[in-house]
């Protein structure tokens, strides 16, 4: 297995984490949101994940050289889809709210800060595991060339 397809690998962990992260801050930033230009309130927004080929730009010209395919089995992740909540909002009773129906009724999205912050942290450290295997990866590679001198 080639050093660069593991970089490849740990790249494409990263890409996902940060579309993750990026769709967990807008859910926090929506949290009171009771008006879209969709209408009614912000629907809370989750992302899905797949398995995908990794890639290399270096696998294909090191693959021919060794005359084997290096990156035959190697799966990295990609964002298959951004999903939206669709379930029903929760509705407060806050009579004065520009929002509020008839009834005083407002709703609000179905966004729990607390879960978010919790998958924000998920996602933060899954990224920075994906670092650490990159770091691990250029340091073998730089011992490689040192031996080679």
């Amino acid at each position: 297995m080639s050093l660069f397809a593991l970089m490849s690998v740990s790249a494409s962990g990263m890409s996902a984490q940060r579309a993750r992260a990026e769709v967990l801050a807008e859910n926090l930033a929506n949290a009171d949101t009771t008006r879209t230009p969709e209408g009614g309130p912000y629907r809370r927004k989750d992302v899905v994940f797949r398995p995908a080929p990794a890639g290399t730009a270096y696998g294909k010209p090191f693959g021919a050289v060794f005359d084997q395919e290096l990156n035959a089995n190697l799966e990295g992740v990609e964002v298959a889809e951004v999903i939206t909540d669709e379930r029903e909002p929760e509705k407060r009773y806050i009579p004065g709210h520009p929002d509020a129906d008839a009834a005083g009724y407002v709703a609000f999205p179905r966004v729990n800060p607390a879960e978010d912050m919790v998958d924000l942290m998920g996602a933060s450290r899954a990224f920075q595991a994906n670092v650490t295997a990159m770091i691990s990866v250029k340091e073998m590679v730089q011992r490689s060339i040192d031996l080679l001198r």
